[in-house]
């Protein structure tokens, strides 16, 4: 182990103590006393809040209210993580209690002005894409709880205008393009769905144990998902839309891309309007479509969508 690898070692190792003394160090990383001398002078530069406490049974403290954390990051991993946190400003909602702007100022507290100072200036030419939705999740971290604890719940669900109640266990959540989404199995009927976390307006925790085990739901969601009678498609699309699919698409879907550019996957009946919905997003860059039945409803779709802008748009 060299220099630079024992101190990011110690940095780590004194992190979690409150006091040590040089024969700590010199039993664990086989050192001698000036070199664990050296060593700690280094620690100190690098911006440890270490102190000394003389006598006869003299010893090192570290301060506790320190600022600076005990992790160096290279510039290149600070850049990383700054830009990482900044992808949490397209979302309204977050699992999580601290607010983006707050964690960017405690994590600045943790730099140097010279790396705050190039941070910034990166940010003015370095533009992240995103969509800001500023619709609420408000049962976000309820249900990331409910994960945790594998709990079954009961949630009122909005759709269609309408409101529909749900005993579901969650199992996954997702975000897409500053969209939150939970996947769960309902209990009611042992089939997976995927909810927007958005809609999801009352949610109440059952004290019903729950009959899968987190890992068991994540490792059979597939299985779950896919019912004995579910319905096979094929969708060819032009080479040049693949980036919608890259965008937004489902597990239960999966792109080819050979002589031809095609989606194939499955969906439960029932689930045919909703396919057909989604396959509208790529209008003339459709080519073909299996089954029949799908064409149908894709068709019956653009029909209703031309009428209601011959009739009622002005």
């Amino acid at each position: 182990m060299n220099k630079s690898e024992r101190l990011q070692d110690m940095l780590r190792y004194l992190n979690s103590r409150e006091f040590f003394n040089l024969q700590d160090l010199m039993d664990k990383y086989q050192i001698s006393k000036s070199t664990a001398l050296r060593d700690i002078r280094s620690l100190e530069q690098l911006g440890m809040p270490i102190y000394s406490e003389y006598g006869r049974h003299g010893r090192y403290g570290i301060l506790q209210n320190r600022l600076l954390s005990p992790i160096i990051f290279t510039l290149d991993e600070v850049y990383a993580l700054y830009f990482a946190m900044l992808t949490l400003q397209s979302y309204q909602s977050t699992p999580f209690h601290m607010h983006v702007n707050q964690l960017q100022e405690k994590f600045e507290k943790c730099l140097s002005q010279e790396q705050i100072k190039k941070i910034r200036s990166m940010k003015k030419v370095l533009q992240l894409e995103s969509n800001q939705h500023h619709h609420v999740s408000l049962y976000l971290e309820q249900i990331l709880k409910s994960i945790l604890h594998e709990n079954i719940c009961t949630i009122q669900y909005t759709r269609n205008k309408g409101s529909k109640r749900y005993r579901v266990q969650f199992f996954k959540i997702s975000a897409k393009f500053g969209q939150w989404y939970a996947t769960g199995i309902e209990v009611n009927t042992n089939q997976q769905r995927v909810f927007r976390c958005d809609k999801v307006t009352s949610m109440q925790v059952e004290a019903e144990e729950s009959p899968f085990s987190l890992d068991e739901l994540v490792s059979r969601s597939l299985e779950l998902y896919q019912s004995v009678h579910n319905i096979r498609f094929e969708v060819e699309i032009e080479e040049q839309a693949k980036d919608i699919f890259y965008k937004e698409s489902y597990p239960s879907m999966k792109l080819d891309i050979g002589e031809q550019t095609v989606i194939t996957g499955f969906y439960n009946p029932g689930e045919e309007s909703f396919i057909a919905e989604y396959f509208m997003r790529y209008g003339s860059h459709v080519v073909a479509v299996k089954p029949e039945s799908l064409r149908t409803m894709i068709q019956s779709k653009v029909e209703q969508l031309l009428q209601h802008y011959r009739t009622s748009i002005t």
